[in-house]
């Protein structure tokens, strides 16, 4: 019978504010506190208790499954639970990592690749207790540097979609081999856009998934047919979509053989060389440039993008300097210290233990302090490229906020650790990004999140 994966990327940002470390009301999620239960009652446990996750192939961000751990943690085991029985069947577990934050890493400087694929390999060794073999990129979003890291970081394959690529995609959707500028190649499946598309915006109309997907099988000899999709589309995004997950998984049993993509991939190598289209993603038919320079995908005016963009990156080297500045004299390998400081964030170390044993000599207390803040600083001038700041259509919206309120508490941290203040040449830099809807500023949005800190503070 023909072979079937799907897969599903389940990811949500963490939601907690940066700078108070209190997780807001969202009012559009009524009657739940925030999108984070409200996805997991609709989404995530039901998929847990019915028994998907055995059967899907999925990847979960590490911010989901933190904050998973702490409040839902029922679904989260559900979900170990899933990966774990898959490997005792088929020898190879069924989940994949993903990068820490949701980066679009074409988009980003080589040395913040690394530490968001290490970050997001060590999250999940901390959470499923195994080396990944795969890992979904935010977004799809792929270029050659990209493949690079995460081969020399030990990982197989990733996922992409079928418009991404150039070459003959004979074998369905695959896995096929890409070449890459250092030797050696990467393996590649390429979802099958039209049936994933389908799936995530024409749902309701589709009827039973299991007869739906036997007459699109239907003649279909063996090249792999795969299905990726947000898994927030069954439940979330559509109330039947849970129903249809079921009867589509359930249809293995006569018309198609369902499969995950780790134990497909370690019974069929790829022969097969396609060449990637770089700067590319699933969401984006100008490329990456919707992160960006803005793009027609949304409406409305984009020219807040580029100017939050460009104020970000600037601010993102200041950061780097500062850091750098700081620690030369008694980090020997800075940036090995910001990989390491995952370890911090999933519990295995405190701050000063982490800095301590990684200076070349004994540190008074202060200033082991001062560098414990800067290192803090790093995390959140990661999260401050999370890609849903940029993807909607305006600027005075809960995500654009979201990554301003992170560079609002990279920059506390720095001022705290060295008495620098990036904020004024920050705020300046955000005057060109503006919403044409409100009328409202990246600066006014930046000087309500820090006047609601201080606030806080007193």
């Amino acid at each position: 019978m023909p072979p079937l994966a799907i897969h599903g990327h389940f990811y949500q940002p963490p939601r907690e504010d940066p700078v108070t470390g209190v997780m807001p009301v969202e009012r559009e999620a009524a009657p739940y506190h925030d999108f984070n239960e409200k996805v997991t009652a609709e989404s995530y446990r039901p998929i847990a208790e019915r028994g998907y996750f055995d059967h899907l192939s999925f990847n979960a961000g590490p911010t989901l499954m933190g904050w998973l751990a702490r409040h839902a943690p029922d679904t989260y085991q559900g979900m170990l639970d899933s990966d774990r029985r898959h490997a005792e069947l088929t020898g190879v577990g069924n989940a994949i990592a993903q990068p820490a934050h949701h980066t679009i890493l074409p988009l980003a400087r080589h040395r913040d690749k690394l530490t968001q694929v290490r970050w997001g390999i060590a999250s999940f060794r901390h959470r499923f207790g195994r080396q990944p073999r795969g890992m979904w990129l935010p977004e799809m979003a792929v270029d050659l540097d990209t493949l690079d890291v995460l081969s020399e970081e030990g990982l197989s394959f990733t996922i992409l979609s079928d418009q991404q690529v150039r070459g003959n995609p004979e074998a369905g959707s695959g896995p096929y081999r890409v070449r890459l500028p250092r030797g050696g190649y990467f393996a590649v499946f390429l979802r099958d856009r039209a049936l994933s598309d389908a799936i995530a915006f024409s749902l309701p109309n589709l009827g039973d998934g299991c007869a739906w997907m036997a007459e699109v099988v239907s003649g279909r000899q063996n090249p792999l047919t795969l299905i990726a999709t947000d898994g927030e589309t069954f439940g979330h995004h559509h109330p039947k979509g849970l129903d249809f997950l079921g009867s589509l998984l359930a249809g293995g049993n006569s018309s198609y053989t369902v499969l995950t993509l780790t134990d497909y991939l370690r019974r069929h190598p790829p022969t097969i060389d396609v060449d990637i289209i770089p700067r590319t993603a699933w969401s984006c038919s100008h490329g990456v440039a919707r992160w960006d320079a803005g793009c027609r995908c949304t409406p409305g005016d984009p020219s807040w993008k580029p100017a939050l963009r460009s104020a970000l990156d600037l601010l993102a080297d200041e950061i780097d300097a500062i850091y750098l500045h700081e620690t030369r004299r008694v980090i020997e390998q800075p940036w090995r210290l910001i990989d390491e400081s995952i370890d911090v964030v999933l519990g295995f170390t405190d701050m000063r233990t982490l800095v301590d044993e990684h200076a070349n000599q004994v540190l008074k207390t202060g200033y082991t302090q001062r560098i414990g803040h800067l290192v803090k600083a790093q995390l959140h001038r990661q999260r401050m490229f999370s890609s849903c700041g940029l993807f909607f259509e305006d600027l005075d919206r809960f995500e654009p906020r979201y990554v301003i309120a992170n560079a609002a508490r990279a920059i506390q941290l720095c001022r705290q650790a060295t008495g620098v203040d990036l904020g004024a040449d920050f705020c300046e830099t955000l005057m060109p990004a503006r919403s044409k809807v409100t009328g409202v500023s990246a600066a006014d949005l930046y000087d309500e999140i820090v006047a609601r800190a201080e606030a806080a503070a007193i």
